[in-house]
């Protein structure tokens, strides 16, 4: 069977979003499964000295246009949050202690997640409701609220950070189909031809 397709993301950001709602079909669509793996972006921007698209002059405000018109074109629900961009790694850390136990909630609580933030502008920085999208998803609340105020899905979450920098990550959504990288939801139609054809 064909290696999984290695999806990196973080939780703040809207194409990575919109990623996130197209890439299991897109796979699957190749005998493909993927690999959901969220990192930092602030830990990527430690590295190389950037910084948010945001935040920069004439980049911003295109920005903000862009994500609107993406979601049209790909017919998401989208609203920009009332915080934007934001924390994200409570949800990061949860997702990783979810996958270690059930790999198909941890999907599940991921795109929840997603949806809750960009289709609904709900704060999820905010531990609460990490906690409510995850017991909604199927997850034992109890149980990952302790994990949560423990050490080890911090240093899991590190870990993951420095894995991904170290393969090249630099931006969000960043999609590895066997060992060649595209960056961006721009990029699916690339994506697609080079799982149709093995390559180009």
């Amino acid at each position: 069977m064909a290696e999984p397709i290695d999806f990196y993301f973080d939780f703040s950001s809207p194409y990575g979003y919109f990623m996130a709602e197209k890439i299991d079909a897109l796979a699957a669509a190749h005998g493909r499964a993927v690999r959901w793996r969220p990192f930092l972006l602030g830990a990527v921007y430690k590295q190389t000295g950037g910084g948010p698209m945001l935040a920069a002059e004439l980049k911003g405000p295109y920005a903000y246009r862009d994500f609107d018109r993406t979601a049209r074109f790909l017919g998401l629900p989208w609203t920009v949050p009332a915080v934007f961009p934001i924390g994200t790694q409570v949800a990061a850390r949860t997702f990783y202690w979810l996958d270690e136990r059930d790999p198909a909630l941890a999907r599940r609580f991921a795109q929840d997640v997603y949806r809750a933030y960009f289709a609904e502008g709900r704060d999820i920085s905010q531990e609460t409701l990490v906690l409510d999208i995850a017991a909604a998803a199927g997850a034992d609340r109890a149980a990952l609220a302790g994990a949560l105020a423990g050490e080890a899905v911090r240093q899991r979450l590190k870990d993951e950070c420095a894995q991904a920098i170290a393969h090249g990550v630099f931006g969000s959504p960043f999609v590895f189909v066997d060992g060649e990288p595209f960056w961006g939801v721009d990029r699916i139609p690339q994506i697609e031809r080079w799982l149709e054809t093995g390559g180009f």
